[in-house]
């Protein structure tokens, strides 16, 4: 009965007599919330200074996959995004630890309003003084507030149940429906990012519901249905006879699935059964108002039904593919010195697995993933065939052009032209038949290659009987699912290791624990009044430093990254200085001067910054206040720009074998044309930097690395400098990428067209004896000077070379052109100049490494190369867009 009175309130709100009937006159407004599974026993730690602290969760380390591997404090994400680090750590295979507790609290996302308001600047991550110690910046809030924000790490079965869960102590963002569903409310924003890979999903569910909800909602007391709801005992999958008992016209709704069933299955899925249901049960005022309220509710259901049938087949399938990465890395590590040395197949797979909204903002995404058709070059062994997985269909002028150039391998080392080999049976490049399938979707190579079956089924002819591995790109889930696939090892680290330490955050952790020097800055920063306070405390820490860097979290090639010469605008700053100077250090540091200055310059800094802040990606970020939103929503870091006249920035590859030895497999000091802070190719190997001291630095972080759990290849961006007072030389690691790079790729075209070793610990490529080198070589043997080891080289390289002419020509003519202008490469000198060619649709980009003997010649080689190029396609009119120029 008492139902029966609910649905006559919900269906009849303006009845004064039902209104009598009202059980539950205060119940709170809100839409029906999806059953919350209950919280975990607790599982706990007991620690030397206190209380039980919660057990997070361990990583294998991989040379040691047995060991469970804890991750220490300083590794927890900071800031009101630790919600989403949450998830990045998934269990190891086969491990089997008491689940903890899922603890709810409240995550600070832009618009959401919060019971317990923070203080400025509440959460505050570790930063590096100017002598690049790490010490915790300190904060007004009390102990009790910082342990309330500490994360709870959830285990993997939590984990994807904890994304539709809505944490405690924060308004239900879903209560009031235009928050829910307007994309551009703050709430909304938020959780966008907070659940971008599966947004899209739940908007299209969502949406067609809108408007039936709203005309329910229109004419119904909230409150009296949503206690309806927890009367009623709804299950949590409600059969079809539940379904239709709840509906006034049940009898004609039950005859429309066999009528209309086909006609639901296409857009707009269950939302046009809706529909449908409300079209065919037709009257007009209160009676269609009642049809629509008994329609709306059936298909809701069975979409939450299937979403979570869904989501319960993708949790299990990423568990199993977990499970089986651990356990063929694990037989990979066994195996690794046998394998290393024996004939073997590389698949290598040049995914970007960033996140949605990275890869959104990626142009020409398939384009970007195929800058690393070097990686073919991994046939300079001869125990070693390439598989490569190519995200472009590539025509057949374009694949001939690679057979002619890998074929040059035993031409290369006899220094005879006529020495080609066809090598079409060392190398295979596939392109997945789903690369035109999702043109909307932004996926990365290895989803594609997921999507599609008959390459898989190729490539699992292929690796029949072999030993076989993966080298992937930037880590991604599918790249485990196709791993599991082939049923081959994944030469790289678990995705939510690499999503946790390649961003900017991450790579200061790792930094600070490999014990490496580093900017003065702070990261972890995701609220507008904790970077002021940073900001503030750092020019104040370091008042030499006149430019200050901003890096968003998880933004990719610059992109994300803005700066501003703070000194130059602080109109403070000449008193501070006064100030400084005239009471001494250790007197300053303690007085009331410091504390004064600290609120002048806080409050000088937001109209400073809005004023004269810098992006870098000047397109996607027009003013601050665009670059602060992504900047806060994403988190990110503040960093010193080298106060010197000369910087250099250099970038280190590094290989982590899974034995667990580290070894350095590349080097190269970057070219900035189009500004200091984007790269735009290198100089191989590096020379700025003495590698003794570079290769201790870069040991200890790869030790750090896999003390993490991280695998195979990455990299690391140093900047050199001279200290304007000392004028000796100091090194800070910035940055950190745990994928395969473009610069490794340009590395082993350079070691194949050269027959070379590059050696990174003295930073030397030794290539044998040219023609012309023999010849000097045979006159210093008549003398009394020993023999040489070999002739060095050096090579300038370039994958981000773009020229909008360069459509207007086919590369067959291209390359008869350069040639007809010495633009080539001399076999018996091992000197010249080689293309990288990527597609042949737009052919707006292209790569290009010039080698020879000393770098300063290779430098005006590679400069004449472009400026001839650019006259061949330009004419005098029409020069067309390029970065050929800069």
């Amino acid at each position: 009965q008492q139902v029966e009175m609910d649905f006559k309130i919900m269906l009849d709100a303006e009845n004064t007599d039902n209104k009598a009937g009202l059980k539950y006159p205060n119940d709170e407004t809100r839409l029906p919330l999806i059953t919350k599974k209950k919280s975990a026993p607790m599982c706990s730690q007991k620690t030397g200074k206190g209380p039980t602290a919660t057990n997070p969760w361990a990583l294998p380390a991989f040379h040691s996959l047995g060991s469970p591997l804890p991750l220490v404090g300083e590794d927890t994400p900071k800031g009101t995004l630790s919600l989403t680090g949450q998830r990045l750590l998934l269990a190891a295979a086969k491990r089997t630890l008491p689940a903890p507790p899922v603890v709810s609290r409240a995550a600070a996302f832009p618009g959401f309003p919060r019971q317990h308001k923070e203080s400025a600047g509440a959460i505050y991550g570790p930063y590096s003084s100017g002598k690049g110690n790490i010490a915790p910046l300190p904060s007004s809030n009390s102990m009790d507030t910082t342990q309330k924000s500490k994360a709870e790490w959830r285990f993997p079965a939590q984990q994807l149940e904890s994304e539709v869960h809505t944490p405690s102590q924060t308004q239900d963002p879903c209560s009031d429906w235009d928050t829910a569903v307007h994309q551009k409310a703050p709430a909304s924003l938020a959780l966008q990012h907070h659940h971008h890979s599966s947004w899209r999903r739940a908007v299209g569910i969502l949406e067609p519901a809108e408007k039936p909800l709203k005309d329910l909602l229109a004419t119904t007391n909230a409150q009296k249905s949503a206690q309806t709801a927890r009367d009623s005992h709804f299950k949590e999958n409600p059969t079809q006879n539940d379904n239709l008992s709840v509906m006034k016209n049940h009898s004609a709704v039950e005859e429309l699935p066999n009528r209309a069933g086909r006609s639901c299955g296409g857009q707009g899925g269950s939302a046009g059964a809706a529909a449908g249901m409300q079209g065919r049960c037709g009257s007009t005022g209160r009676g269609q108002q009642q049809q629509r309220a008994a329609g709306a509710i059936p298909p809701s259901w069975r979409s939450w039904n299937h979403l979570a049938r869904l989501r319960n087949a993708l949790r299990e399938a990423r568990r199993r593919h977990l499970e089986n990465f651990y356990s063929r890395a694990k037989h990979l590590a066994a195996n690794w010195n046998r394998i290393r040395t024996s004939r073997r197949t590389i698949i290598h797979i040049p995914s970007l697995g960033y996140s949605q909204h990275i890869r959104e903002h990626i142009p020409d995404l398939a384009l970007q993933q195929n800058l690393q058709m070097g990686r073919l070059c991994d046939i300079l062994d001869a125990n070693v065939d390439v598989i490569y997985i190519c995200p472009l269909a590539l025509s057949e002028e374009l694949l001939q052009y690679y057979h002619k150039l890998l074929g040059l391998q035993a031409a290369v080392r006899s220094g005879n032209p006529e020495d080609t080999a066809d090598l079409q049976d060392r190398f295979k490049i596939l392109t997945p038949e789903a690369i035109n399938s999702f043109p909307e979707h932004h996926m990365c190579l290895a989803t594609v290659l997921k999507y599609s079956p008959r390459t898989l089924q190729r490539l699992q002819a292929l690796l029949q009987g072999r030993d076989a591995y993966v080298v992937g790109g930037v880590p991604h889930l599918d790249d485990l699912a196709v791993a599991d696939q082939l049923q081959v090892p994944l030469l790289g680290p678990e995705p939510a290791v690499a999503q946790l330490y390649s961003t900017k955050s991450g790579s200061k952790r790792i930094f600070a624990s490999a014990g490496v020097p580093t900017p003065p800055g702070e990261w972890d920063i995701h609220s507008r009044e904790q970077l002021l306070r940073a900001l503030s405390q750092l020019i104040l820490d370091n008042l030499e430093v006149q430019r200050w860097l901003f890096k968003v979290d998880d933004e990719r090639g610059g992109d994300g990254t803005a700066f501003c010469d703070v000194i130059s605008h602080l109109e403070c700053y000449s008193w501070i200085q006064r100030e400084w100077q005239g009471r001494g250090s250790e007197v300053w540091s303690e007085g009331q001067a410091r504390e004064l200055a600290l609120v002048k310059i806080s409050q000088e800094l937001p109209g400073l910054l809005a004023q004269h802040v810098q992006p870098v990606n000047e397109k996607r970020f027009p003013t601050w206040e665009k670059f602060l939103q992504t900047f806060l929503t994403q988190g990110g870091v503040i960093e010193a720009f080298p106060s010197s006249a000369s910087v250099t920035n250099l970038t280190v590859d590094l290989l982590i074998e899974p034995t667990g030895e580290v070894t350095l497999v590349s080097s190269g000091d970057q070219l900035h044309a189009e500004g200091p802070l984007r790269s735009s190719g290198t100089t191989i190997p590096q020379r700025s930097v003495d590698p003794e001291v570079l290769k201790v630095l870069c040991l200890k972080i790869g030790e750090a690395c896999k003390s993490k759990g991280v695998l195979g290849y990455f990299s690391v961006d140093f900047v050199a400098f001279s200290h304007p007072q000392t004028r000796e030389q100091q090194v800070w690691a910035t940055d950190l990428d745990l994928c395969y790079s473009d610069q490794l790729a340009l590395t082993q075209l350079l070691r194949y067209m050269t027959d070379g070793n590059l050696d990174c610990g003295s930073s030397r490529l030794q290539g044998p004896l040219g023609s012309k080198e023999s010849k000097n070589q045979q006159v210093q043997q008549e003398g009394t000077k020993p023999p040489a080891p070999g002739s060095p080289r050096c090579a300038v390289a370039s994958s981000q070379l773009r020229h909008s002419s360069l459509s207007g020509i086919s590369y067959n003519l291209l390359l008869h052109t350069c040639e007809a202008r010495g633009v080539g490469f001399d076999l018996q000198e091992k000197e010249g100049t080689v293309f990288v060619l990527y597609e042949d649709q737009k052919r707006h980009s292209l790569g290009m490494v010039t080698i020879g003997e000393d770098l300063q010649g290779v430098l005006l080689t590679f400069a004449r190369n472009l400026f001839i190029i650019h006259q061949e396609i330009s004419a005098p009119n029409m020069q067309g867009e390029t970065n050929f120029k800069v």
